[in-house]
């Protein structure tokens, strides 16, 4: 079984490359590195993939490259993150990364015979739906990443539905774990907590969210690709709902420490609630398997043996 893995390297397409390894899999896994976050990072997230002998890494800019890796199967993680990031001048690196690039292999995939093409989607194409977000609600995306990610997934569907791409997008819900990208909420509260530094919160903190351990986000990958399922869409949700308050205390408790808190404004895009309808992927045999306590106790034992 061969695999190709295009943002390898970053936080939840290191783990796949891993546990795919793990399974038996051959992967080549693409990633161009780019400047989000310190490269350092990335190198460490596969530096164990990379004394496998069954990992081929592919440093190349996927919107420069002409041909691809003949493969079994293709796990589409690639893209430009951040809600914030998004708006603006940089837009037009969100709709290159994001809508471009999936194009571009879809249409290079179309005249192959691949078994799956499973895309890394995201609950930020619902916007402030009405909760439990279900994969049939409308989608009203608040931010131009999930209007990207949201492109995405259409791109996804009439490949299937036109070319008969085997495809299968899944909505990731705010996504958790060892290895998480420094900028996103986890990392940062922990980081500012064990070093004594504020944590800013935008808005009052009682915004809620759907944490997804990052180990249950790579088996629903794979349960994705092995599955005989084309054309659809999965929540991919960890069914531990908090607010950011709630959040920040349980960090305290896990770390023995006390958060310094400055709340500032709500930005722009960002969602008020989320909450994933996982009834859908059921079908895949699929349940979410690591709580939030679990999940964070875990996250904070591997930040402190990396960076304390």
């Amino acid at each position: 079984m061969k695999a190709l893995v295009t943002g390898c390297a970053g936080f939840i397409g290191s783990h796949l490359v891993d546990k795919l390894l793990e399974r038996g899999y051959e992967v080549i896994g693409m990633d161009f590195f780019t400047d989000y976050y310190h490269r350092e990072i990335k190198e460490k997230n596969i530096e164990n993939a990379l004394k496998n002998n069954n990992f081929k890494l592919i440093k190349e800019d996927l919107m420069c490259m002409d041909n691809f890796p003949e493969v079994d199967y293709v796990f589409h993680l690639a893209a430009q993150a951040g809600v914030r990031a998004s708006w603006g001048k940089s837009f037009e690196m969100y709709t290159k990364n994001n809508i471009e690039a999936t194009q571009k292999l879809l249409e290079f995939y179309k005249d192959r015979e691949i078994k799956k093409f499973v895309y890394a989607s995201s609950s930020s194409v619902y916007g402030d739906a009405e909760l439990p977000m279900r994969e049939d609600s409308l989608l009203k995306p608040v931010s131009p990443y999930g209007v990207t990610k949201l492109a995405g997934e259409n791109l996804c569907y009439l490949y299937w539905k036109n070319y008969g791409v085997p495809t299968v997008s899944l909505r990731y819900f705010t996504v958790y774990g060892p290895r998480q990208r420094p900028d996103m909420a986890i990392h940062k509260f922990v980081n500012a907590i064990l070093n004594d530094e504020e944590i800013t919160v935008f808005g009052d903190g009682t915004q809620t969210r759907d944490f997804t351990f990052v180990d249950d986000v790579v088996e629903a990958n794979i349960l994705a690709g092995s599955s005989k399922i084309k054309g659809e869409v999965f929540n991919v949700g960890g069914g531990s709902r908090v607010s950011v308050n709630e959040l920040i205390r349980k960090i305290e408790e896990i770390t023995g420490e006390k958060a310094r808190i400055n709340y500032i404004e709500k930005q722009k895009g960002d969602v008020r609630d989320t909450l994933a309808d996982t009834g859908k992927i059921r079908v895949l045999g699929w349940k979410p398997r690591v709580k939030i306590e679990e999940g964070l106790k875990r996250f904070v034992g591997w930040f402190i043996s990396i960076y304390i």
